[in-house]
């Protein structure tokens, strides 16, 4: 009885420590939520509206490493999606809410090369493939 109470003190503990081990007591102070990206408008530096953040790209470590952004188009219809890299997107907190920019016009992501989401792979392929 007593090897049974010590083995399941020790489950017990490992148990304990195991989830201890994928869990952070804070959240990291350099890191932001994805809401303050994801759905979110973007604008060119004259503050007028050139797309949506429509999705946010994350490499096999955790590495945020681009941005879908959707541009022209009507309610979704005609939009193009482009990608562009995390770090051209700079934000700032605006009149309480996220503020985001590119240094783009709608006319140069119109003319980049457009994406689109392959389901059965979960990727984003180019448009013309």
């Amino acid at each position: 009885m007593k090897k049974l109470a010590i083995g399941c003190i020790m489950a017990a503990a490992f148990a304990t420590a195991a989830h201890a081990a994928t869990t952070m007591p804070a959240a990291p102070a350099d890191s932001s939520t994805i809401a303050n990206y994801y759905k979110q408008n973007v604008y060119d530096p004259k503050e007028s509206k050139i797309g949506t953040i429509d999705d946010v790209l994350v490499d096999k470590s955790g590495k945020v490493t681009g941005l879908v952004v959707g541009v022209g188009g009507f309610l979704g219809a005609g939009e193009k999606d482009v990608i562009v890299p995390f770090t051209a997107v700079k934000s700032q907190k605006k009149d309480d809410k996220w503020w985001l920019t590119l240094d783009e016009t709608k006319d140069s992501l119109k003319a980049a090369p457009g994406f689109k989401y392959d389901r059965a792979s979960t990727t984003w392929k180019p448009e013309n493939k």
